[in-house]
Order: C-alpha cells, then sequence, then structure tokens
C-alpha cells in the first residue's frame, strides 16, 4: 500500500527545553516507563517540556499486540510492587497536579494490573492527597472484581479507550470486545456514580462519519464523561496503515457533535491523544458534569 504523505496541520515543529532532560532524568532515576516513549506520541517533546508524562506501569512487554499500538508485544516481565511508590515519588518531583497512569495490558494476570492500579493511587494519594489521579486502564477481560477493585481506590477519572468502530475491531485490535470496552465503562458508573469516566478513538482507520457518530452515541448510552477523539498515525510499515487523513474540519465536526449528545467535555483533533491535556476535562467541566 502506498504511504500517505503526512499533511501540514500534522506537522510538529521540534521544540526542545530543559525541561525535557529533567523529565528525562526523573523518569530514569525511578526506572519508569512512560507510554509516551512506548507508543511514540506525537506530543511527547511537548508534553515533557511543560514537564509532564503519562506513565505506563506493569512493565514495557504487552500480552495482546494489536496491530494500531507502537507498544512491544513480548516476554511480560515481573510486577515491581516498589513502582506505586515510584510513581507517586516521580509525580511529586515533577510537580504534577494532575497524574495519569496507564498501564500494558496483562492477561496473564489473575486481575490484570487491577491491585497495582490501586497500590499506585493509594501511593500517591499518601505522599500528595492534592494530586488529581487519572488512570486510562486495559479492559481487564471484563473482570468485574477487578474493575471494583480500581473503582474502590478512587482515581477522579477512569479513562478506557473504546479505539475504534465496531466493526474495524476484528482488523484493528482482535483480542479486545467492542460490547465489553462499553460494558467496562458502565460498570464504573453504576459502581461509583461520583468517577468520571472517559473514552478515546482514533479516527483515519477506515472508519466512515456515521460510524464514528454511532460510536459517539455509544458512549454517551454508558454515561462517559469526557472524550478524546485523534487521527491515527501508524507506528510502522508493519502496523495498521493509514487508510485517511481526516481533515481538522472533520474533526470539529466531531467535536459540535459530541458536545450536542452531551459529554461534559470533547478534545477533537488531529493531534490529541488520550492524556493530552488531560487535566483540561477535569477542571474546566467539573461543575458541568455534577450540576446534572
Amino acid at each position: 500500500m502506498e504511504v500517505k504523505r503526512k499533511p501540514q496541520w500534522l506537522r510538529i515543529k521540534l521544540k526542545q527545553d530543559p525541561n525535557f532532560g529533567y523529565v528525562n532524568n526523573v523518569l530514569k532515576k525511578f526506572s519508569l516507563n512512560t507510554v509516551c516513549e512506548e507508543a511514540n506520541c506525537p506530543n511527547r517533546l511537548e508534553c515533557f517540556n511543560k514537564k509532564t508524562a503519562t506513565f505506563m506501569i506493569l512493565g514495557s512487554q504487552c500480552s495482546r499486540n494489536c496491530r494500531f499500538c507502537n507498544v512491544t508485544h513480548g516476554e511480560l516481565q515481573a510486577v515491581d510492587p516498589n513502582e506505586p511508590k515510584k510513581v507517586a515519588k516521580a509525580a511529586q518531583e515533577l510537580g504534577l497536579r494532575h497524574v495519569v497512569i496507564t498501564s500494558v495490558t496483562r492477561d496473564d494476570l489473575p486481575d490484570g494490573g487491577a491491585a497495582h492500579f490501586a497500590e499506585t493511587v493509594k501511593a500517591i494519594r499518601e505522599l500528595d492527597p492534592s494530586m488529581v489521579v487519572e488512570v486510562l486502564i486495559p479492559d481487564l477481560q471484563g473482570k468485574e472484581e477487578a474493575i471494583r477493585t480500581v473503582v474502590e481506590a478512587k482515581p477522579e477519572i477512569i479513562n478506557h479507550n473504546i479505539e475504534t468502530v465496531p466493526r474495524l475491531y476484528e482488523a484493528v485490535r482482535p483480542m479486545a470486545i467492542y460490547q465489553r470496552s462499553l460494558e467496562l465503562l458502565e460498570l464504573v458508573k453504576e459502581m461509583d456514580p461520583t468517577i468520571y469516566t472517559k473514552s478515546g478513538i482514533m479516527v483515519g482507520l477506515g472508519e466512515t462519519y456515521d460510524e464514528v457518530i454511532s460510536t459517539l452515541k455509544d458512549l454517551r448510552e454508558v454515561s462517559c464523561d469526557f472524550l478524546t477523539i485523534g487521527q491515527y498515525l501508524a507506528p510502522s510499515k508493519k502496523h495498521y496503515p493509514i487508510v485517511e487523513y481526516v481533515t481538522p474540519e472533520i474533526f470539529k465536526q466531531y467535536k459540535e457533535v459530541g458536545e450536542d449528545l452531551g459529554f461534559g467535555y470533547v478534545a477533537s483533533d488531529p493531534l490529541v491523544r488520550s492524556s493530552y491535556y488531560a487535566a483540561d476535562a477535569l477542571e474546566k467541566n467539573r461543575n458541568v458534569i455534577k450540576s446534572r
């Protein structure tokens, strides 16, 4: 398949300042992974320069091999029991007010890593109760008790990405189940309505406009609060190919539709990723959501 030329609106000006090196040094000091690096995020430089990063726990090897993802599929690593405290200390050193924690998928663990997520939230709370905690979790194989473990740790936001429209699941993420992801978001709200839920999708994989709108409606049906929509960028020629570069005008349309559907916050732009400007969703919309 012909490699599509990246349009102007997706070209990033690389500018590095001293904060970039500082963030890297903190991550190395505590031997921590970030999804910023493992997933080759296009906003890595900007976020590092702003002294923020999304911590990736439970190792750097994933038990799944989704065709869109740059995180490595390989030999799974032992869980580091000290990792929760390391994340908390790193977040404190970086001066973060909004901490985002994600992980590789660990289907080999009985709870999918839910207890490790909970311990990480607890460690942050103990070190600095004022920090806002957002977790971006895998589907935990839909296990209700695992989901409850994360919910009972009471992060302010639980994010789980739907990633794409249901028709493309078999081709893009064959080890995931669309309905299971929706049910996870619904379960979080049933278990604790005070926790904000968040999800995100990629576009440019061959989905239609109507399929995206249908997916947004599905997310609102399970009371999802926050939404992110961004352009899919293939990490390599071996990954799922880019079918289309979606124009900024279409992203604006998705944002308008999402707001009309009742999402409290919609970030829709070619360079948007799950945790890009993550604090904005909570800070700008806390009162909007709670007044419903």
